[in-house]
């Protein structure tokens, strides 16, 4: 079990992180909301097509190095300043590298307009470095009430900007304004609230041992990027920037619920499964404690999204956006198991397995592969399909290895989520039941809301899940928190 100090921690930290996570999302689906009816889907197809690009890019200027930071038991100032250096001489290199590159990733696309994109954005790749040591140490003492505050405040005042600069015209350089003013607030933000300060020594031996870890990582990393992005790179290559950008509509929204959960237990769970390495036995409850309350959350959500899909796109984005909607629900239950999945890579890392969590990932990838070659010739809907089959299927390849390793492997987790996959199921049936008789798209989210809330809760205390008995503890106590 957990002991009342490291629990208390923890669920401070899921708090925050939790409120910093939705509170952020929230603002962007304003700001996504309001720039979607402004702009175009062709200026967000844009933005995508560049997306592997950067990604790949940040990664390796992350370099899996702040995870290392975080996994390591006892850190030293020169660790802190070893990594910053390290990631700010990559960061200059690889913005260097999309600075000659962006005329030949136009000419991929046949678009000259993203020369410039590319070299404009890329800068958010610079930007982006001086924060990740000072971002590190907030997350290693579990400190994510201030790291609330500083994304909270850069995604407002980000998004803001990126309104207003729609409104006068700037089409899709109002997207690009939005990710590096939301960097360049974070940073200046990060910086004014942590007090470190780099010492510009570099360190080769503290460099190894991070970067020992982190290699696994950061290779795992790139695999992740080049799997999740290759989608992009396929439907704005084959496709057209219009057919891009209702791709990334569709994911942005299906992120909003399953993506924010994961970074939740992402950056929560890891410090807290890094500091119970050495005891088996509380790590495992930790573990399954994670792996049940993301699932207790997470389906329903994602259910309840796929069956809504039309009145929300109707109403959030407008009739323009209507060809989002078989994406978006088929979208939604691809990220339906995914926050279970980040918690079972996570525990490796947590380990200082980097090296099963890079065999694991690697091993997925011919299953992206695959479905893709069988799927791109009949359009992007069914893209997406095979996106929901792999990532079933992964969800299995990813819990394997840390149920070897502790005996909590992905039978054992379905045995634990089958209660809230069943309250789920009936849910569905009663949300889409109820909604058949409303044609107003407003008042058929409404009315699936109430009818979803009310009906898995009732089960899920029929059914005696724990979570829900945490649940009601977490918001009584939410009081506490907010003043704590």
């Amino acid at each position: 079990m957990l002991s009342e100090g490291l629990k208390e921690k923890t669920s401070r930290g899921l708090f925050w992180n939790a409120l910093e996570k939705f509170s952020v999302q929230l603002v962007k689906l304003i700001v996504g909301i309001v720039l979607a009816r402004l702009l175009f889907p062709e200026d967000f197809g844009l933005i995508g097509m560049l997306s592997i690009f950067i990604a790949i890019s940040q990664i390796f200027v992350n370099s899996g190095m702040g995870s290392g930071l975080i996994q390591k038991k006892v850190r030293t100032d020169l660790d802190y300043s070893t990594v910053f250096l390290f990631n700010l001489v990559v960061s200059i290199f690889f913005y260097l590298v999309l600075l000659f590159s962006a005329p030949l990733i136009a000419k991929f696309y046949d678009k000259i307009e993203l020369i410039l994109l590319t070299r404009v954005l890329g800068l958010n790749i610079v930007i982006s470095a001086f924060a990740m040591v000072q971002r590190a140490k907030l997350i290693v003492n579990i400190d994510f009430k201030t790291l609330a505050r500083v994304n909270l405040i850069a995604s407002v005042l980000s998004g803001i900007a990126a309104i207003v600069l729609a409104i006068l015209g700037w089409g899709v350089w109002a997207l690009v304004m939005y990710t590096l003013l939301n960097t360049l607030v974070s940073v200046f933000l990060l910086w004014k609230v942590n007090k470190w300060i780099p010492s510009m020594e570099f360190s080769r031996e503290s460099f190894n041992e991070l970067f020992g870890f982190s290699s696994k990582i950061l290779l795992s990393r790139i695999y992740e990027k080049v799997s999740i992005n290759i989608y992009n790179i396929i439907i704005g290559k084959y496709y057209s920037a219009a057919a891009l950008g209702f791709y990334t509509r569709a994911k942005s929204l299906a992120e909003i619920p399953s993506g924010t959960l994961s970074n939740v237990l992402q950056q929560v769970s890891f410090p807290v499964f890094s500091s119970l390495q050495d005891e088996r036995v509380r790590l495992v409850s930790a573990y399954s404690r994670m792996v049940r309350m993301a699932a207790f959350i997470i389906i329903p959500i994602m259910i309840l999204v796929s069956i809504l899909a039309e009145p929300i796109v109707r109403i959030l984005l407008t009739e323009k956006w209507i060809e989002v909607v078989p994406l978006l629900q088929w979208t939604s239950i691809a990220y339906v198991i995914y926050p279970i999945s980040v918690i079972n890579m996570n525990i490796l890392n947590a380990m200082g397995r980097s090296d099963l969590f890079l065999k694991v990932d690697l091993s997925k990838f011919p299953l992206t592969v695959v479905s893709l070659i069988v799927t791109v010739p009949f359009g992007i809907k069914a893209i997406v399909i095979g996106h929901v089959v792999t990532s079933f299927i992964s969800f299995f390849i990813n819990a394997y290895l840390p149920g070897k390793i502790l005996g909590y492997g992905p039978l054992s987790q379905l045995k634990d989520i089958m209660p809230m996959v069943l309250s789920a199921i009936i849910m569905s049936i009663a949300v889409i039941t109820i909604v058949n008789f409303v044609s107003n798209d407003f008042f058929q989210i409404v009315l699936g809301c109430i009818v979803a809330i009310v009906t898995y809760l009732s089960l899920s205390k029929m059914f005696n899940i724990k979570e829900m008995s945490e649940l009601e503890e977490f918001v009584g106590n939410l009081k506490y928190k907010f003043t704590s």
